[in-house]
């Protein structure tokens, strides 16, 4: 008897499951975070890896506290907490919406960002990184 191939487990999936994953998963990690301050001691919220090895802060480094004060109208200090993080935010959030969109349409949809796109991007990163730990 011939065995027949089995389809790929990614061909199973429905192309709306990883976005939705993503959002419940952000959901529920907002609304924890709305109700921690990340700014006082004795909260349940990870620590950065890269400053616990290297007391550096990395780019992403009060992100936490950047969207924690967002959620609370704090703007100001949100801005304080991570300038080039609050900046890139919409584009993050519009990629989100589109991956959320075109797999509830039925389609799979993966950003390609060019080889120029990806060296600007971690020159960005790294430039604010410079930045941030010089000050």
């Amino acid at each position: 008897m011939a065995e027949t191939p089995s389809a790929p487990r990614s061909a199973l999936r429905a192309p709306a499951t990883a976005p939705l994953a993503v959002l419940v998963a952000g959901a529920a990690g907002a609304a924890y975070l709305y109700g921690v301050d990340p700014h006082q001691p004795g909260h349940l919220l990870p620590r950065c890896p890269f400053r616990l090895v290297t007391g550096l802060l990395c780019p992403a480094c009060g992100g936490t506290r950047m969207a924690y004060d967002l959620m609370h109208g704090h703007y100001a200090a949100a801005w304080l907490d991570n300038r080039a993080l609050l900046l890139a935010s919409p584009f993050a959030l519009a990629l989100l919406a589109r991956w959320m969109l075109e797999g509830l349409r039925g389609r799979r949809w993966q950003p390609a960002l060019s080889r120029r796109a990806q060296l600007l991007v971690l020159a960005a990163a790294v430039a604010w990184t410079v930045a941030r730990n010089v000050v």
